[in-house]
């Protein structure tokens, strides 16, 4: 399978997400969740975080970005909303966007040209509810919930939503800590 292959194209899909809940106790484990993810994370693949502030978005992406072994440090691009990081392994690249500026749906991002880098590389975007589904049928949607007003409890639950036939092969099996180690 080419690596762009298992993209199904900018439709919107009906059958059900394939799911997984995974408890993580600290922003160090969110980084190695991060890390478990980017192993399973291929050219063309569009994952959506969404959380409130502070909530560990970008903390997930730091840890996908080293597992995916891209240069430049992965920070919050919220002023430059997207930010690319070329791979140094030879492995896609990453995109990382933050739409929470943006206000206008898929029209904004049109302007980012995601499309365009979507088959060679990883596109992670914050915020992208409702701006960026229309990218990919097959896409991963990350929800980070913690205690609401909350600001000192750093025990997280990470749900992952994966849409498309991309995610309904790979599941999610393995992804979730060993019992014990405390993620």
């Amino acid at each position: 399978m080419e690596p762009s292959a298992h993209r199904a194209g900018p439709r919107a899909t009906t059958a059900e997400p394939v799911t997984a809940s995974i408890t993580v106790t600290s922003p160090e484990r969110m980084r190695e969740l991060g890390l478990r993810l980017a192993a399973r994370l291929l050219p063309g693949d569009l994952v959506m975080l969404t959380g409130e502030l502070g909530a560990g978005k970008t903390t997930l992406t730091r840890g996908i970005g080293e597992g995916l072994g891209v240069r430049g440090a992965v920070t919050s691009p919220t002023f430059v909303i997207a930010r690319v990081h070329p791979s140094l392994v030879g492995g896609p690249a990453l995109v990382h966007v933050d739409a929470y500026r943006l206000g206008g749906g898929l029209d904004e991002m049109e302007d980012l040209d995601l499309d365009v880098s979507l088959p060679e590389s990883v596109i992670v975007v914050e915020w992208g509810d409702g701006k960026v589904e229309e990218l990919s049928e097959a896409r991963l949607h990350v929800l980070i919930d913690r205690a609401v007003g909350d600001t000192t409890d750093e025990v997280r639950t990470v749900t992952l939503r994966g849409y498309g036939e991309r995610w309904a092969a790979a599941g999610f099996a393995g992804l979730v800590a060993p019992p014990g180690d405390g993620s």
